[in-house]
C-alpha cells in the first residue's frame, strides 16, 4: 500500500478566513483519499473559529501543530501586528518541516501583505517570503486553473517598476524554470508561450521597445537551449481559447497580465503553485477576504484544490494529466 503525501497546512491571517476555509476544507472526504493533512496554527482559535460560525471542529485524528500565538483578545476583520506576527510563525514552522522532509509539502492560506509589514517583516508576499527562507534564487509563481496556466515574471510591484525589472536574464529564467518545473510533473515536450508587454507587441517599437530587446531576445535564447516557445504575443489575443490552445503555460511579465484571466475562468478554483522551491508549495487563489471573515460565507474551494494538487504534484505522476 502506497503511503499518502503528508500535507502542512498553515492557517494564514488570523483575522482572515484562512481558519474558516482550512476547518471547511477538511470536512471533505477526497482530501483524506489522497493525503495526510497537518495543520500549523492554532488549535484554541479553531476551535473558537469553528464554534461562532457552527461548523464542524478539526476531527480528533487530524495533527495540529499549536503554535499558541495568537493572544486572548483578537480582532478579526482587519490586518494587525499580531495577527502579521502569526502569519510569519505558521510559514516559518511549515517552512521547517518541509526541508527537513517531516512533510512532504505545504500549502498556504492567506495572508495580509499589509498585516505581515506592521509585524516588522518586509517581505512582498508569500512567494517571495518563501525564496528567502529556502535561500532560493530562482523562482516563479504560477497560477494554475482549468485549461489555463500562467507563470509571472515579476510578482508584487508597482506597475511603474515592470519595465524596469524584466530582463532578457529574468524572462529566460522564468520560461527555463516554467519548462523544468512542466518536465518534473510529466509534460515530456511542454509548451510554452510568452505575452507581449505593450499594446500590439509594441508595433515595431512604435509602443515600446521591450519585446525587441528583452523578450525576443529571451525567447530566442530558450529556443537555442532546445525549449519549445514561442511569443511574443499580444496579451489581448493570447488568452483566447484558440491560442491558449496551443500551450501548456504561459509566461506573462506582470501580475495582473496573469492574474485577470486565470481569475476570470477559474476563480475560486484555481491554485498558486511557487516554482524552484526544494519542495512543493501551493495556496489558494484569493486573499484574506476581511469583508466576510467572521459571517460563515468562505468557499474552501481553492483550498481544496489547492490540498489535492499538493498531493498530485508529490507523486510526480507522468501523466500530462495531473492537472
Amino acid at each position: 500500500m502506497k503511503r499518502l503525501p503528508v500535507v502542512a497546512i498553515t492557517m494564514g491571517d488570523p483575522a482572515g478566513i484562512g481558519p474558516e476555509i482550512v476547518l471547511k476544507a477538511l470536512t471533505k472526504r477526497e482530501i483524506f483519499r489522497c493525503s495526510i493533512p497537518i495543520i500549523i496554527g492554532d488549535k484554541k482559535f479553531l476551535k473558537k473559529t469553528a464554534d461562532s460560525l457552527n461548523i464542524p471542529p478539526i476531527p480528533s485524528n487530524i495533527s495540529i501543530i499549536d503554535l499558541k500565538n495568537i493572544p486572548e483578545r483578537f480582532t478579526v476583520g482587519k490586518p494587525s501586528r499580531s495577527g502579521g506576527k502569526a502569519t510569519v510563525k505558521y510559514i516559518d514552522a511549515a517552512v521547517n518541516l518541509a526541508l527537513h522532509k517531516s512533510v512532504d509539502a505545504i500549502v498556504t492560506a492567506p495572508i495580509s501583505k499589509e498585516a505581515i509589514h506592521m509585524a516588522g517583516y518586509k517581505y512582498p508576499g508569500h512567494t517571495e517570503m518563501l525564496a528567502k527562507l529556502t535561500n532560493t534564487k530562482d523562482y516563479a509563481m504560477m497560477l494554475a486553473g482549468k485549461d489555463i496556466r500562467v507563470v509571472l515574471v515579476t510578482t508584487h510591484t508597482a506597475i511603474k517598476n515592470v519595465s524596469r525589472l524584466i530582463s532578457r536574464k529574468k524572462i529566460l529564467k522564468t520560461i527555463k524554470l516554467t519548462n523544468s518545473s512542466l518536465k518534473s510533473w510529466g509534460f515530456l515536450n511542454p509548451r510554452i508561450g510568452v505575452s507581449a508587454l505593450n499594446p500590439h507587441g509594441g508595433e515595431g517599437g512604435i509602443f515600446g521597445n521591450e519585446e525587441i530587446k528583452k523578450i525576443m531576445p529571451a525567447i530566442n535564447d530558450a529556443r537555442a537551449e532546445g525549449i519549445k516557445v514561442q511569443g511574443p504575443f499580444p496579451a489581448d489575443t493570447l488568452f483566447t481559447p484558440a491560442k491558449m490552445s496551443k500551450f501548456d503555460a504561459i509566461v506573462v511579465m506582470y501580475h495582473d497580465q496573469g492574474l485577470i484571466p486565470i481569475k476570470m475562468k477559474s476563480f475560486g478554483k484555481a491554485v498558486n503553485i511557487t516554482l524552484g522551491l526544494p519542495f512543493i508549495r501551493t495556496s489558494v487563489d484569493h486573499g484574506t477576504a476581511y469583508d466576510i471573515t467572521g459571517k460563515n460565507l468562505a468557499d474552501p474551494s481553492s483550498m481544496i484544490e489547492a490540498i489535492k494538487m499538493a498531493a498530485k504534484l508529490n507523486k510526480k505522476r507522468i501523466k500530462k494529466e495531473i492537472f
